[in-house]
Formats: C-alpha cells, structure tokens, sequence
C-alpha cells in the first residue's frame, strides 16, 4: 500500500486530507490540533512509517505544493483586503517591531544556544532555518559554505556541514511546524481571552466602527438582511388618487412607493407608469410608519399576495460622474429613489452613517435593494451599473492577479550575495489583499466575492501544501537520531521557535495593549507561520487575524535570511 501511494502521488495527498481533517479534529481537554496541523502530521506519519519500513520515500514535484500554497495566500489575501490598509495604519509601527522582535530573538537563541552546547557547523543555521520554517534560509547558509564565507574547519568536509545542516532543520522543522500552531493558536485563551469576541471586537475596530454590513465586493454584500421596509396592499377608495400616474404620485410622496397595481385579473407593474384608477389594489413599498397610515389616503388595506410579490435584489451602484453627485441623500431620494431603499453607504472602503443630510460625493458606493428594474433605473441615473453577486467563476481575473503576484515575489534583489526578495506567497497574498480592496473602493472591479468559492481555495490550498511538505521532511528524520544531539536540536529548535512570538506576544500586550485576536495574527506572521495563522483563524471563527500578518511576514522573510547567512559564516 505505501508503494502504491508512492507511484501514486495523488492518492497519497487525499488520504492525509481525509484522514488528517478528523484528527485535527478530535478534543482533548479543551486542545485540538486542526486540520492543518493534523493533515501535517499524518503525512510525516506515512512517510516515515514508508521510509523507516521499506526505504520507500515519497517524491512529489514541489510545482505542487507551490500550486497550492500561491492559492491559498491569494484567497487569505481576498479576505483581508479591506481591513489590510486601516490595519496597517492602526498598527503599522507595532507590526514591525513584532517581526524584529521575533526574527532577532530566534537568531540569538539558536546561535548562542548552539555554541553553548558546542554542536559543529551548519547546525546553526539548520535549526534557524526549520525553527522558523523558512526553507530558504539552508541554501543562503550552503551558499556562505561553497563560496568560501565560512571557513571550513581541518577534519570536516563541506558535506558533513551540509548534513548538519539537514539534521537540524528536519528535526527542529517538524517540531516547530506542529508547535508554533498550538502556541499562537491558543494564545489568546491562555490570557483569558474569547477568541470568537475578541474576533468581533477587532471587525469592528478595522472595519471604521460603523456597522453597514459586508463591504462592497466581499461575501455577504448582497444579503438582504432585516430591513424596516414593507410591502401592503390597500384598495384604492380615495378619488385624489384616480387619474394620477404611479410616478406623479411618488413625486408628491417620496417615503412610499407603488410597485404593482392589481386590477381585476390584470396585474400592472409600475414599471410602465401606469395611471391609477378607483377600486384598484395597489402595492405599497415603504417604511412601516408611512404605510400605517394609507388607509387615511388610500383606502383599506386589504389582503391581496398579487401585489405585495415583488422580487428584491441587493446591488451596490458606485457613484460616478453624475448630477446628483453633492446632493443630500434626502434630495437625490426624491430624484431617482423610486421603489428602491439605501441598506448601506461607503466612502474609501468605510462605511459612514447614512443620514438624510449626508452628502453624496463622487466615488461613494451606494447599497440599494429593490426590484431589479427599480435598482437598474437608480444605477443608470448615477451613471453606473449595479453589482450584484453571480455564480460567475473570475479564473481569467483571479489567474492575472496570481501571475502579477508571483513575478513581483519572486523579484529579488541580491546584497553581498543575500537575496532579498518579498517572497512569491507573499507576492500572490499582497494581489489578493490590492483586488478585494479596489473592490471595496468600486464595484465595477468585480462583484461580491463568493465565501463558499474563497474558502475552499483557502482550505483545500493549505492543506494541500502542508500535505506535500510533510511527505518531504518525514524521511530525514531518521537519518538526523543519533546520540544525544537529536535532543539537544529538538531542544534548541522548540526554544527558537515559541520563546520569540510569546515574547512578541508580550510586548504587544502589556505593553501595547492590542487586541489579542490581531496580536496572535502578527505573531503568526513574525514567525513565518502561515498554518498558526489558519489556527487562529479556526479557533475566533475570523480571518481579521491575517491583517497583522503581511507586514512582519514580508519583514522577518528578508532579514532571516541574512542571520541564517551569518550564523553559517561564525559558526
């Protein structure tokens, strides 16, 4: 069987997905690995179990695994996109120095921690590298050994460097890769906190404070939701009325607007600006204290489904260059509010109160719901079009923006012979984050994302990449036994792994007094650690954590690389 899944690489992912997702899963005293770290763990589990039984090895193209972790961080990016800029101005400065914190105290507990129990060269920037799971770093460190930056010592060979480099990063990566998810993932109960209202609390914070439902182009923009809004049916009794078309009549009551008319058999839709006539049954859209009262000018309400079935539709409709730009929301109402009403009003990706004095300007987006022909109409008189969420699938869209983030990721710049480089993961990352926030700004630049789409890219992408990794690492495990320096690396890579983000975590909380939700996103991102941050996502139930990641992760991911170099040249 673990030849098979040897030959068949295919069948050897699934089978750590579909068994790793129920262990991670499984609860003991209130801890839990989750899928992630559980898919992780069974395929170590397999490949060694292969490799220590039979010397089978499992060799899956690292294309793969690129595949599927460019996904995922393209899909966390989407996600975070509209609160990466208001968290970054929020907590920019404290961002950074989480990351230098994290990446310089890994550094000197690894490389002094080392020297203190006299391990040969190479193991320091070993464990430096799988401490802070930052593979790069072991071919920074081989390039300081083939160039000539390190001295090699009389006795050793510049493979045996190489094969403690190995040992220290197999071990130590292993260890951190399923430790550093539990640490920043339970962080926040540790302190005492709820993660899911600490979630909340953050949302609130970087979405502007002001509560107008999902932001344009993100899940949920085109949910309905409660409204004070209703639609009754009245008999037309009043004579004023007759003779009088449907939209002379909204003119003369802008608060109520008839949007079916019932006559006899025939159902008129106001559509066509029909003239009302006496015993017509007409049906009334507006707020419930309007509507109260038609019986006064109307007639008796009365019981007809006819007219009260109207089919309404969410759209957001960016504010272009229009007349009724600079116009109170009360005026332009008035003009071109027929049949539709205001669910929500945003300006630069934050939405402000939607009071009848406030002024439209050009470039706000404006939440409508109401028919389609009604929503068509407001969009049209605004010189824009309404967005409305689709099964459309933005492969062409979605594919771009990955090529983009890959190239600028993968460009680098080389100092000294250490290459600087944003990384392609954080390349693709940053284009998911620049879409959904372009999004937020104009519709137009896509529709609301779908959640169930954007999350299973999530999930599938993650997993999938830690799935490839662990058929990777698992083999060199047995190869690095011996002795007691396994033991001792073990112990080095936990102590550079954990000590660094707790005390991050501690200088953002007592002395920062950040939100523990958002705290434990930066930590996740100082330490590299994109499946911690899924961690904490699971456990709030929120992506806003992955707003604290970007700035440390794209920091630590060049500086790291330059201790690794130095501590391969002094060690």
């Amino acid at each position: 069987m673990l030849n098979y899944l040897a030959q068949n690489p295919f069948a050897y992912l699934f089978l750590a997905l579909a068994i790793g997702y129920p262990l991670g899963r499984v609860t003991v005293k209130g801890i839990n690995l989750g899928a992630t770290a559980g898919t992780l763990v069974v395929s170590i589990g397999i490949a060694l179990a292969a490799s220590a039984l039979f010397g089978i090895t499992y060799d899956i193209p690292g294309l793969v695994e690129d595949i599927f972790l460019m996904l995922f961080m393209y899909a966390l990016g989407m996600k975070v996109g509209p609160q990466f800029f208001s968290g970054l101005a929020r907590g920019g400065l404290d961002f950074v120095v989480i990351g230098l914190i994290v990446v310089f105290s890994n550094f000197l507990i690894v490389f002094f921690g080392v020297k203190l129990i006299d391990l040969g060269p190479g193991y320091a920037a070993g464990i430096i590298s799988g401490s802070y799971t930052v593979t790069a770093v072991m071919g920074v460190a081989q390039s300081a050994v083939s160039s000539g930056a390190f001295k090699i010592p009389e006795g050793i060979t510049a493979d045996m460097v190489g094969a403690n480099m190995a040992a220290g990063y197999a071990i130590s990566y292993v260890l951190s890769s399923i430790f550093i998810i539990l640490l920043i993932k339970y962080l926040p109960k540790m302190f005492g906190h709820d993660p899911v209202e600490a979630a909340k609390q953050a949302e609130e914070e970087f979405s502007g404070g002001e509560d107008g439902g999902a932001l344009p182009g993100t899940a949920g923009a085109s949910i309905l939701g409660f409204t004070d809004k209703q639609i009754r049916s009245y008999l037309v009794e009043h004579e004023e009325l007759a003779g009088q078309s449907v939209h002379d009549l909204f003119k003369k009551y802008p608060h109520a607007a008839i949007l079916k008319v019932v006559r006899g058999d025939e159902v008129l839709d106001a559509q066509d600006n029909p003239t009302i006539q006496m015993g017509d049954i007409i049906g009334v859209m507006g707020e419930y204290s309007v509507l109260l009262s038609g019986s006064e000018k109307v007639g008796n309400e009365v019981a007809e489904p006819r007219a009260r079935m109207v089919d309404i539709e969410v759209a957001d409709i960016h504010v272009g260059k229009s007349d009724y730009a600079g116009m109170t929301l009360q005026e332009l109402g008035a003009e071109i509010g027929f049949g539709v009403h205001l669910k929500s009003m945003f300006r630069a990706g934050v939405a402000i109160p939607h009071l009848p004095k406030t002024v439209v300007e050009k470039g706000d987006v404006l939440r409508l719901a109401g028919p389609s022909w009604c929503v068509n109409q407001a969009a049209k008189a605004l010189k824009s079009v309404p967005i409305v969420e689709s099964a459309y699938t933005e492969i062409s869209f979605m594919s771009a923006a990955l090529v983009m983030g890959f190239i600028i990721g993968h460009a680098s710049l080389e100092l000294g012979g250490i290459p600087f480089a944003l990384g392609t993961s954080a390349g693709c990352m940053l284009m998911g984050i620049l879409v959904s926030w372009l999004r937020t700004r104009n519709p137009d630049f896509g529709g609301p994302t779908s959640e169930g789409a954007r999350a299973f890219l999530n999930d599938i992408g993650l997993s999938l990449f830690v799935a490839v990794l662990g058929a990777g690492v698992g083999p060199k495990i047995m190869s690095s036994f011996q002795g007691t320096t396994v033991i001792w690396i073990a112990i080095i890579g936990l102590l550079g792994a954990l000590v660094p983000p707790f005390l991050a975590w501690c200088y953002g909380y007592y002395i920062r007094k950040m939100n523990p939700i958002i705290l434990a996103g930066g930590c996740a991102g100082g330490r590299n650690s994109t499946p911690a941050l899924n961690g904490v996502q699971d456990i709030s139930g929120s992506a806003i954590s992955a707003v604290a990641y970007p700035v440390p992760y794209a920091l630590t991911s060049a500086i790291v690389l330059i201790l690794g170099y130095i501590a391969m040249v002094f060690s």
